[in-house]
């Protein structure tokens, strides 16, 4: 129950619906509120105030239908204008990329504030009444609401600037790889906080197989139910399979050792993992790392033909694979809601991070002498930061495959300047070899 919740809350976090909804609500308890207060003697109370232009029915009426009319006008091109950068980003750095942009709380934020101005004005707006001498009636003008109304529209003008500024910014090549890079580094950092260890995940015992009843991408593990169930039931649950894979029936979810693995306990333990239609970043670094893989193997397509694109990426990559390096991985997602001798996680070790990133980017990396160098040099980069030599062997591995497929798909002065590159980066890596075994 708590994965699905949260997978839920998921989804409402890359929505265009919960935040506009929210303010909407807000709005109209703003106005409620502001015209009660406006019944009980505040707009007279202004009206002695000499400074204060008080306005008049149609005045009132006038103000509030044009704030009212071009905050929906205004809404409705925020919206197109946000679809059909959401189209462009996905189009041209990949459909992954798509909830980068729909969690973006600057469109989210932006679309509700210009709804919510629209539902204070409409409420107001109903309560205007002109004078009618011939029963008695003064009228009603909500003064407070009408000033709170402008202050709205002022607000309104501010964030549709800011909107103007944020959209063309927010597709920009280079944010967006500095947004996926960031936030991998600090998913990175959070998952694996200990660093100078190069201790690498061991495989637990088998047990009874726990298979999936149903299809999809896992979301969302809820460790801490796990942890419950191992500890009721004095066992431990293995798991074969991480966030962000995919399953379908009979295919093995996690292993049960310590105790019987009846329908009821195997029911619960299904209950702790949350499938969806597609992937989400929540504790699934991978994603991230395949969102930069993506975009560089798109720039270096034959179509596309763009290396300086694929080396900024491979930059931002090599930043997280400098993390991963220098920390000790024997951690899994939501490390403080489950002990490791109850719930055991998948375990990822240095090399299924590196084959993940630059081993997936290799073979079209290969074809450019651009990109091809800018990989050593961020394979030498990452070298640097890395306090294990085991690690440091993985990533001189990694280069020398980057060069049996570059002589491949390389000829003539660009094959023999990257043999040169290669040259120098041994040579820098073998000085790294020599300084760790004599510090």
């Amino acid at each position: 129950m708590v994965a699905r919740l949260r997978s839920l809350w998921l989804d409402v976090n890359a929505s265009y619906w919960f935040y506009p909804a929210l303010f909407t609500l807000v709005a109209v308890g703003l106005a409620l509120l502001t015209i009660t207060i406006d019944r009980h003697g505040v707009s007279d109370a202004l009206a002695r105030l000499a400074f204060v232009d008080l306005a008049r029915p149609d005045g009132a009426r006038s103000v509030l239908n044009v704030i009212a009319g071009s905050m929906i006008g205004v809404a409705s091109t925020v919206f197109s204008i946000t679809i059909a950068a959401v189209v462009y980003a996905s189009g041209s750095y990949g459909p992954r990329l798509l909830i980068n942009f729909m969690e973006d709380r600057g469109n989210q934020l932006s679309l509700a504030t210009f709804i919510a101005t629209f539902v204070y004005a409409v409420m107001v707006l109903r309560v205007v009444r002109d004078a009618r001498d011939a029963v008695g009636d003064p009228g009603f003008v909500p003064q407070l609401s009408l000033v709170v109304a402008t202050g709205l529209m002022l607000i309104s003008i501010a964030v549709l600037v800011y909107f103007l500024n944020h959209i063309p910014a927010s597709i920009r090549i280079n944010s967006v790889l500095e947004g996926i890079g960031r936030r991998l580094t600090k998913e990175v950092r959070d998952r694996f906080p200990h660093e100078g260890s190069a201790s690498e995940p061991v495989e637990a015992d088998d047990g009874q197989i726990l298979s999936a009843t149903a299809s999809g991408y896992i979301q969302i593990i809820d460790f801490r139910g796990l942890d419950d169930l191992a500890e009721k039931y004095e066992c431990r649950i293995t798991l074969k399979l991480r966030p962000g894979d995919f399953v379908h029936p009979d295919v093995g979810l996690a292993t049960v050792l310590g105790c019987t693995l009846d329908e009821k306990l195997a029911g619960k333990i299904r209950d702790c993992f949350s499938l969806g239609g597609m992937r989400t970043p929540a504790q699934d670094i991978e994603f991230l790392i395949d969102e930069l893989v993506e975009i560089a193997l798109r720039a270096l397509s034959p179509g596309i033909n763009d290396p300086f694109t694929a080396v900024t990426a491979m930059h931002w990559l090599a930043s997280a694979t400098a993390e991963l390096g220098r920390r000790d991985l024997c951690e899994g997602p939501d490390r403080g809601d489950y002990r490791p001798d109850r719930v055991v996680p998948l375990g990822d070790n240095f090399a299924h991070f590196l084959r993940r990133g630059f081993g997936s980017m290799r073979a079209a990396v290969a074809t450019s002498p651009i990109a091809a160098a800018q990989f050593l040099d961020a394979l030498l980069g990452v070298a640097s930061a890395l306090p294990s030599a085991e690690r440091r062997t993985l990533l001189r591995r990694e280069a020398e495959r980057l060069m049996e497929q570059a002589r491949l798909a390389l000829a003539g002065p660009s094959r023999e300047e990257l043999e040169e590159r290669y040259c120098a980066f041994d040579l820098a890596m073998n000085k790294h070899e020599y300084h760790g075994l004599h510090t």
